[in-house]
């Protein structure tokens, strides 16, 4: 048996994993070879963690997220009003499942965006397309996809994803067809898939933000029931970065 050929075949057929792995088996003494069946377990478990790992790179990559962010790395400070507990309800994905969203409130600094960047970075690790837009780059695609006739190729888009991160909300003022667009997205995704929202205001304040009673209504409706909340407190983080510098 010629172990080159074979090697070159699994490179051939895309199974990189594979090769690599039987490569480096074939790097070992020849009494530390597996019997046939741990070949073929230690060959599909290589190719299966290359494939995730290809997969997870293509979906960090898509998601534009605005920080490298970890679950890892978030503060558990409890001036934050941040409960361990049900953060970490989130890290097996599980809500992305059943299609609850997830709303983040607080003061500028308080780390909203660096918490909303690390579930988007553990949803793609866990194999889940995700998309993070600012409200200005969200305004601006529904701008421009409304002039060159893109807009429904955008919801179709959006409606793939299965985890939509908006971020500033609040921050600019809406108007009619943002209003409008944001209810139609909102709509496609009930049910189906999950949308976090990071915001300055209180979700208290978010129906007079929007403007339009009726609209407000149905956007709110289709955001607030089953979501899990989390309102940040505390002194600003990035003030605590540069004091530490």
């Amino acid at each position: 048996m010629n172990t080159e050929i074979t090697a070159q075949q699994l490179r051939d057929m895309k199974l990189h994993g594979m090769a690599e792995q039987y490569q480096a088996i074939l790097g070992l003494p020849l009494h530390q070879h597996p019997q046939a069946h741990q070949l073929i377990a230690q060959l599909a478990q290589a190719e299966l963690l290359r494939r995730t790992e290809n997969r997870t790179t293509v979906f960090l990559k898509l998601s534009k997220l605005r920080y490298a962010a970890m679950m890892e790395e978030i503060a558990w400070d409890k001036d934050r009003n941040l409960n361990k507990e049900s953060l970490l309800m989130l890290a097996d994905c599980a809500y992305l499942r059943r299609a609850e969203n997830v709303l983040i409130t607080g003061a500028t600094g308080s780390g909203k965006s660096f918490l909303a960047c690390a579930l988007g970075h553990q949803a793609c690790i866990m194999g889940h397309k995700t998309l993070y837009l600012n409200m200005n780059r969200f305004t601006e695609k529904l701008m421009l996809s409304k002039l060159d006739g893109t807009f429904n190729k955008l919801l179709n888009q959006l409606e793939k994803v299965q985890l939509l991160i908006l971020d500033d909300f609040g921050l600019s003022p809406l108007d009619q067809n943002t209003r409008l667009a944001l209810l139609q997205i909102l709509e496609d995704r009930y049910g189906r898939k999950a949308t976090l929202v990071a915001s300055q205001l209180p979700v208290a304040q978010w129906h007079d933000f929007i403007g339009d009673p009726t609209l407000a209504d149905a956007i709110l409706d289709r955001l607030l029931p089953s979501a899990h909340r989390f309102e940040l407190k505390g002194d600003s983080m990035r003030r605590k970065s540069k004091a530490k510098n």
